[in-house]
């Protein structure tokens, strides 16, 4: 449920799975500055009122009791629950974050972290789309960049993170010129990240849409799909 469907000035409905006895506490604190808290410790119990409530957005912790972080998103998921998801966790290899993404996660957070990055990648997943706002046609669908968001011609939106936004944005400006690694390493991320970044986040965007939304030019790059 959207704060338009609770009425004007509602604020925004957030569900938080964290059994951190010192941590959880302090992220309830820091965001029911913004947000209306729900939390609970225990991963079954985080999982039921996943399916039972309508969030706006999810934070959930990897490692909990009862139902590990990465099944209760995918329960979630398998729920219908459309919610945008951030998993919060200590593990933070590339695989770690693939294995969260492929579970069903839009986002994926490693601690330790700083507040204002938490707060800042909530905004990204809970920011709506903006009829006003320039958008970019992929196939019948429309994207808005400064949004992160993908909405179908049924109205339904897909919330990108901002590193997959600054991909897709760059091959969606051009969609008949295709992009080497190198480039869109260059103008999408920042200093000192590898190539094989590049590849990763097409693989998120492919996962979160459908597989012909970046087309692999074998040799050259990549290049912009359809939806």
């Amino acid at each position: 449920m959207n704060a338009d469907a609770r009425g004007a000035g509602a604020r925004p409905t957030l569900l938080l799975i964290e059994d951190d006895p010192g941590l959880g506490p302090l992220i309830e604190e820091v965001l029911s500055e913004v947000y209306d808290v729900t939390r609970h410790v225990d991963g079954r119990e985080g999982l039921v009122a996943g399916l039972d409530g309508d969030f706006d957005v999810l934070v959930v912790d990897r490692r909990l009791p009862s139902i590990e972080g990465l099944g209760i998103v995918e329960r979630l998921r398998r729920g219908r629950v459309t919610s945008p998801i951030l998993m919060l966790t200590a593990l933070g290899t590339v695989a770690d974050r693939v294995d969260g993404l492929d579970a069903g996660a839009d986002d994926y957070l490693v601690k330790p972290f700083e507040f204002d990055e938490l707060l800042a990648r909530l905004r990204a997943l809970t920011r709506t789309f903006s009829a006003s706002g320039s958008t970019l046609p992929i196939g019948s669908w429309r994207f808005a960049p400064e949004e992160h968001v993908l909405t179908s011609p049924y109205g339904d939106h897909v919330v990108l993170t901002e590193r997959e936004s600054g991909v897709l944005a760059v091959l969606a400006r051009e969609p008949e010129r295709t992009f080497s690694r190198e480039h869109l390493l260059r103008v999408a991320f920042p200093a000192g990240e590898k190539p094989g970044t590049v590849d990763t986040y097409v693989h998120y965007l492919r996962r979160k849409t459908e597989k012909e939304i970046v087309l692999t030019m074998r040799g050259r790059g990549y290049r912009l799909g359809s939806l």
